[in-house]
């Protein structure tokens, strides 16, 4: 399985490069699109401003290949802002559009008393879909941020979170998957998730047997 890690100059890109290969993935940072061409799927990380990663990202002439690949129904896994980066736009930098792949915006935490960014452990629940395949209960995963996304289709949110207020911590639809926290961050649940991953992109592509 070969795996393209978006290098757009920002981003958790060492740790998430070793998670993957962890759990059996060919890494290759991504710099260009042709590039592009020879990879199973792409993981956009994202540390930062949603306004500086869209940015960067158009810089790098990698903004056009990459919503050409999400339109393509190719593999996808965006983690935090690669997964906030999914929407329309964002509150933290109004009038920078998003790539908008999914409709929805992204907002701030507003609920009253809460420590902003909400940083560290916190649990999953209504897990569902691809990431989570074998649900034994609710699981806890390492996040650090201040704005979440808000989708318009409630039917591709696969987990949810609560931080004052209840988000939509992951979504997946088709083989486009992002979430909000920190897969290379959450130890084994991070890893596991990681693998179910690249598991998806595999069943995508295992033969179908006749009857």
């Amino acid at each position: 399985m070969k795996v393209g890690v978006v290098d757009y100059g920002s981003g958790n890109l060492r740790s998430v490069s070793k998670a993957l290969e962890t759990v059996g993935a060919a890494v290759e940072l991504v710099t260009d699109f042709p590039q592009m061409d020879s990879l199973d799927a792409v993981v956009v990380p994202g540390v930062g401003s949603f306004g500086d990663c869209a940015r960067n990202l158009r810089a790098s002439g990698l903004w056009d290949p990459l919503l050409e690949w999400l339109r393509a129904g190719r593999p996808y896994l965006g983690i935090c802002l690669g997964y906030q980066l999914l929407f329309e736009s964002s509150a933290e930098s109004p009038g920078v559009s998003g790539l908008g792949y999914l409709p929805g915006r992204v907002v701030r935490f507003t609920a009253p008393g809460l420590k902003i960014p909400h940083m560290g452990w916190n649990t999953l629940v209504g897990e569902k879909g691809p990431l989570y395949p074998a649900r034994t209960g609710s699981s806890s995963f390492y996040f650090v941020h201040s704005y979440y996304p808000v989708p318009e289709e409630d039917a591709i949110v696969s987990a949810r979170c609560e931080y004052g207020e209840i988000f939509a911590a992951s979504i997946s639809r088709g083989p486009v998957h992002a979430t909000q926290f920190h897969p290379e961050k959450s130890q084994a649940a991070g890893l596991g998730l990681l693998k179910n991953f690249l598991n998806s992109i595999e069943n995508s592509h295992a033969p179908v047997a006749c009857h």
